[in-house]
């Protein structure tokens, strides 16, 4: 992570010498290659320009050299201008003597033959394959030497190893809050490379977030850092950050003693880009217009023209790859494409004109509108989780095409109609906020109504789970008119539905019966499947808690049989709450608490926050009743933290849900203390909903019987060290300093050692810890 060019090393077979600047991190790299290299004899650090791949190689071979009897030596290929220079280069690097008229490399083989030696070849890329061929010859005529070669793709020869350098490690959001986060390998490069500008530069309450920022927005990518860090002659680190929209004028050096392609990030990325075809130049602009990751389709479909006929993009995508220009994720058997946000915005500068940027950006907006076309006509049916979670993979470039369609003329219906095919996305994906900022956007103006009929009751559905009613009714007039107005009785029972969970949310029961059984009816004779369900469902409570909890009871098992029929899982999710609700006002506790769990169950597929805070609530309720008030303030810790990781509260879903919670969470409180209490929901707080689920559900708990037994066993080694620091009264914050490990890390083993122990506060775990102390050191004398 050194300024990548920097003369900082001897180039000799007695091997490099110190850097002028501190190597930072890179311990998990550095212990991976050197593993490597003692098992090839061939590994190329691949990666894209400015990673850091020259500064670990010089690194490695520094601490290996020792190990070959003839040192090491390192022949640097940036500055050859000519393939035919490699040989003469390798022979000058190695000092050979042979001053005959022999071959450059056939005097290279003989010098190496019987010598034990590392050769670190840099920079590779640009002449590629007489590379290749020179690190093959070496390989075959001299058995003792290993190689370490660096460059943007790899070799391509048998037996090579190939190890891709990662950008450094990047500080979380959360850490900008007052925690230290030079535990981050990018945070710590800046900080040392910003005290060699700013000696007396330090960390410090004021600048900790915007250099989060700085180091996420630059990709940890070290030259970027490094660039950006010399910056601070002149400038603040939130001066820096905002200018990074123009990052390719702000990052350069004047530094002479760095090679002219890497006194600036865009003459870095200016070499990536020449060594590229053309074709795979406009590929790399084309991409530009994704802001996440994208897969093959995606790639097609947006890129696609007379250019890039559909076929060629999967072996563009590849060469791409191989040049480090695109990062490769996978998931299984799933592969996704995304490009480094520099490596974006150098290609956003290719696109040639306003009407070819503006061509690209409907292609991406119209591509992701037919994927939330195809998950609305395909919702009712058994993909629904993994339909759900691919969607939530496009979250970015959804919300770019949604804001793309706001601000560009025209576009602002397609925009309203992309919004709306994305109702279970905003609903049951963990975004609603994101939701109701678009489709107020979109919708801003009665102008685009007509044509924005389903954005409309999309718009109140969020609403009304968001907690604003009223917003809901004005979305839901405009609604109302335009089916008078076009007489679209589909618009129509889609107003009536969303009007009757309106009243269901005022507490007004017998008008919600009324418009949702009509709703019903409506959505059954059109046939729409996924309609018919949601007010199957939406009617449930109504009915439950309006009186007739048996009729909720029956409804529930409809629900149910269509949602099995139909292979369907969201759906089946609420009408599981639903018979939960009913069978707890009917008495049958063990049958609430039954449904319950299993909709926990099938929520760790689908991730609905929605579903599993109403879920926990009624096993909460279920568990006081049943006189297990530890259990129940556990449970409602954890409905607090899904709401409030949500963004809405219970108080949103109507006046009987939201008195039998406050009823629950009074109880609980009633029964450590509130402050204890309060102090309890801390652990739970930044917890993910699996993490919630495994706690609500108990998936540690052992059958060993005996209490004190059983509970030392339940602890993980880890756990027991947290609950005895929390019993010498450490918080949190003060567990994670000791330990070396995040906040929200000890948060989270704070919260299972609660849920293993059937604790409800601290003190209950700092008493536990306490006791198993004195019994251990009686149990020593």
């Amino acid at each position: 992570m050194d300024r990548a060019g920097r003369t900082a090393e001897v180039k000799t077979p007695a091997g490099p010498v110190e850097s002028v600047t501190s190597f930072v991190g890179r311990r998990r790299e550095l212990s991976a290659t050197r593993v490597a290299i003692g098992e090839s004899r061939l590994v190329t650090l691949v990666g894209p320009g400015g990673v850091g791949k020259t500064r670990l190689a010089m690194e490695l071979a520094r601490r290996l050299r020792r190990f070959f009897a003839d040192g090491c030596c390192v022949v640097e290929l940036a500055m050859l201008e000519d393939a035919a220079e490699l040989e003469p280069a390798l022979l000058a690097a190695l000092s050979v003597r042979d001053r005959s008229s022999r071959p450059a490399l056939e005097k290279v083989l003989d010098h190496l033959d019987g010598k034990r030696l590392l050769l670190v070849i840099d920079n590779c890329e640009h002449v590629l394959e007489a590379a290749a061929s020179v690190i093959s010859s070496v390989l075959q005529h001299a058995a003792g030497v290993r190689i370490l070669a660096t460059s943007r793709e790899p070799l391509v020869l048998s037996g090579e190893r190939v190890w891709t350098v990662p950008p450094l490690s990047l500080p979380s959001q959360s850490q900008a809050h007052g925690v230290p986060v030079d535990s981050a390998e990018s945070v710590a490069l800046f900080l040392d490379r910003a005290r060699d500008v700013v000696p007396d530069f330090v960390l410090t309450p004021r600048n900790t977030e915007a250099i989060v920022q700085l180091c996420n927005q630059l990709d940890g990518i070290p030259l970027a850092i490094e660039l950006a860090a010399t910056r601070l002659r002149s400038m603040s680190v939130s001066s820096v950050v905002e200018h990074l929209d123009h990052r390719f004028q702000l990052l350069s050096i004047g530094d002479r003693s760095v090679l002219p392609r890497q006194k600036s990030l865009r003459a870095m990325v200016d070499w990536s880009y020449e060594l590229c075809s053309p074709e795979e130049q406009r590929l790399w602009a084309r991409l530009s217009v994704f802001r996440g990751s994208f897969d093959l389709d995606a790639a097609e479909y947006v890129s696609g023209d007379v250019d890039l006929p559909p076929g060629t993009a999967l072996d563009l995508l590849d060469r791409l790859v191989s040049k480090s220009v695109l990062d490769v994720e996978r998931d299984g058997e799933g592969v996704r494409y995304r490009q480094l946000v520099t490596m974006r915005e150098y290609g956003a500068q290719l696109i040639e004109g306003p009407d070819e940027h503006a061509r690209l950006r409907r292609r991406h907006r119209d591509h992701y509108r037919v994927v939330a076309r195809r998950m609305v006509e395909d919702w009712c049916g058994p993909h629904q989780a993994r339909t759900l979670a691919a969607v939530r993979r496009d979250h970015a470039d959804l919300i770019a095409a949604l804001e793309w369609s706001a601000t560009t003329e025209g576009e602002r219906g397609a925009g309203a109609e992309l919004a709306s095919l994305l109702r279970y996305h905003w609903v049951a994906g963990e975004y609603l906020s994101d939701g109701r900022r678009w489709l107020d956007r979109l919708l801003s103006s009665a102008d685009t109504d007509t044509q924005a009929g389903d954005a409309l009751w999309v718009a109140a559905w969020v609403c009304l789970i968001s907690g604003d009613p009223e917003a809901a009714l004005t979305y839901l007039r405009r609604c109302q008119h335009v089916a008078e107005a076009t007489a679209d009785p589909r618009l129509q029972a889609y107003v009536d539905q969303w009007s009757g969970l309106r009243h269901l949310f005022h507490g007004d029961l017998q008008a919600a019966i009324r418009l949702l059984q009509g709703a019903l009816l409506a959505h059954r004779e059109a046939g729409d499947h996924a309609a018919e369900l949601i007010a199957l469902f939406l009617l449930v409570p109504a009915q439950a808690y309006g009186g007739d909890p048996a009729g909720g009871l029956e409804t529930c098992m409809r629900c149910l049989e269509l949602s099995d029929q139909r292979g369907e899982g969201w759906a089946r999710g609420y009408a599981l709450t639903g018979a939960a609700i009913c069978h707890r006002q009917l008495g049958s506790l063990s049958e609430a608490e039954r449904f319950s769990k299993e909709g926990l169950e099938q929520q760790r597929e689908f991730q609905d926050p929605i579903c599993t805070a109403h879920l926990l609530e009624n096993l909460a309720m279920v568990a006081i009743t049943s006189g297990r008030l530890d259990e129940a303030a556990r449970l409602v810790h954890c409905a607090a933290a899904t709401w409030s990781a949500l963004g809405t509260t219970i108080e949103a879903f109507g006046p009987h849900m939201a008195q039998e919670y406050l009823r629950a969470t009074e109880v609980a409180a009633g029964t450590a203390g509130a402050g204890e209490f309060e102090a309890g929901a801390e652990s739970y707080r930044g917890l993910s909903l699996s993490e919630i689920i495994s706690l609500a559900l108990g998936d540690d708990r052992s059958a060993t019987p005996g209490p004190d037994v059983r509970q030392e066993q339940r602890l993980t080694a880890r756990e027991q060290q947290i609950a005895e620091l929390i019993a010498e009264g450490l918080s949190n914050k003060a567990i994670a300093e000791t330990l070396v490990i995040s906040p929200r890390t000890a948060g989270s083993h704070v919260a299972h050692i609660l849920a293993k122990l059937d604790f409800s506060s601290r003190a209950q775990i700092a008493t536990w810890a306490t006791q198993r102390s004195r019994e251990s050191t009686r149990h020593q004398f």
